[in-house]
């Protein structure tokens, strides 16, 4: 057979043939490309949505006046009042005016909720500003505050060169001889409980504070 002659005889149908498998890789190669987009979306959307469903998790103590004290975990985005309907709610007793319930939990939190006498001593022991002990990380600190008597009873400790134990701060607890953080917050948490101090002496009640302490202080404090 005269291939030259066969080509010009079939000449249209070899150039129809070709452009058919020309058209046909070229749907192939396009096909193949948009697969890969499709995969490379799919893999993206994954993430993202790995990254929604995996938020952080927190670890929260929370006891006092509430009915199931105790650890509970939660998420970063939950607030102190979320914490206490998880562990069950409140007890009767419970007294919540100096908690900030719309605080944004944090990890390895400590939440204390207050008794109705507990509140009562804290307000009536309020001369200068109601302070609630260290540990307690939902406490409102400095919320209520008397500039007038603040002002005086910080006039009479510098006349005087004596800290109130019944008044003072942890940090002015501090600068007393020997009394570190711990028990600073152990002088507040008894004052907490049992209220002020009658005399320079009823601090050797507190846990921690004995007679030699007392004696490198006694000279330093006031009621």
């Amino acid at each position: 057979m005269d291939i030259k002659k066969f080509k010009e005889k079939h000449k249209t149908v070899i150039t129809l043939i070709a452009i058919i498998t020309m058209l046909i890789a070229l749907n192939l190669y396009m096909l193949w490309l948009l697969n890969q987009e499709t995969e490379e979306e799919q893999d993206e959307i994954v993430t993202k949505e790995e990254i929604k469903t995996e938020p952080k998790l927190l670890k929260v103590d929370i006891k006092g006046e509430i009915q199931n004290p105790g650890l509970y975990e939660v998420t970063e985005e939950s607030r102190v009042m979320d914490i206490i309907e998880k562990a069950g709610g409140l007890t009767k007793n419970a007294d919540t005016s100096v908690i900030n319930l719309s605080k944004k939990v944090k990890d390895e939190m400590v939440i204390l909720v207050y008794s109705k006498n507990e509140v009562k001593k804290l307000k009536e022991n309020n001369e200068t500003k109601i302070t609630c002990p260290a540990v307690n990380d939902a406490c409102i600190t400095n919320e209520i505050e008397s500039p007038l008597i603040e002002k005086q009873t910080k006039e009479k400790t510098q006349s005087t060169g004596k800290i109130s134990i019944n008044k003072a701060t942890i940090e002015e607890l501090q600068t007393l001889p020997g009394i570190g953080e711990s028990k600073a917050k152990a002088i507040i948490e008894y004052r907490l409980k049992e209220g002020e101090f009658k005399t320079i002496e009823d601090i050797t009640k507190v846990s921690g504070i004995g007679e030699a302490a007392f004696e490198k202080i006694k000279d330093n404090i006031t009621i």
